[in-house]
């Protein structure tokens, strides 16, 4: 990793610090200056921009972070239920155990769900279909792919940002889950039948 790398994780794993403990409209770029121990002129020379430009770094960073996360946890699965098992709970406990998000949720809620919500999602659905794409397109017909890999984020999403009855971190819950919506909504019902 170059030296400029090395700054770059430190001052986002810095910001990810500051906004846990005081949030988005609260964290000032010298918070995150004294957090990463150096001055605010380097926060500016390393993410032209100021604090927008960081928390967009901040955000990327963790989405990649969040998505090799799930890459490894389905690493090596060779059917369809265990891989979206794997990447259900991975997925649930990246998102339970970030406490800059925990904490946006809780206290600044309107600094998250607009990424979440109506056209924003539609880059997060992207992004989730071409990762997903390798790992669903050896159970899927090829046309279904995307369409499967949207509407699998959607349900995780939505179970994992706002938690029911079901814990999607415990693997018998999303196995659960896994087995009465997703599964039958992807496969034809014969294949589910036969299983």
């Amino acid at each position: 990793m170059s030296e400029q790398q090395t700054l770059e994780n430190r001052l986002i794993e810095a910001t990810l610090r500051c906004v846990a403990r005081w949030g988005i409209a609260k964290t000032t770029l010298d918070d995150v200056a004294r957090e990463a121990g150096c001055g605010r002129a380097t926060i500016y020379r390393t993410f032209e921009g100021g604090k927008a430009s960081v928390l967009r770094a901040t955000l990327q960073h963790e989405f990649v972070r969040c998505i090799a996360t799930i890459e490894d946890a389905m690493r090596g699965l060779d059917s369809l239920e265990d891989i979206l098992v794997a990447g259900t709970t991975t997925a649930a406990s990246f998102i339970a155990g970030h406490d800059a998000l925990q904490f946006l949720m809780a206290h600044e809620p309107d600094a998250v769900l607009p990424h979440v919500a109506f056209d924003k999602l539609a880059r997060v659905f992207d992004a989730a279909a071409l990762f997903a794409e390798p790992h669903l397109a050896p159970f899927l017909p090829e046309a279904e792919v995307a369409r499967a890999a949207e509407w699998v984020t959607r349900v995780v999403l939505s179970y994992a940002l706002a938690p029911t009855t079901l814990d999607l971190r415990v693997e018998s819950d999303a196995r659960r889950l896994v087995n009465l919506y997703l599964m039958p909504a992807l496969l034809p019902r014969a294949a589910v039948a036969t299983r």
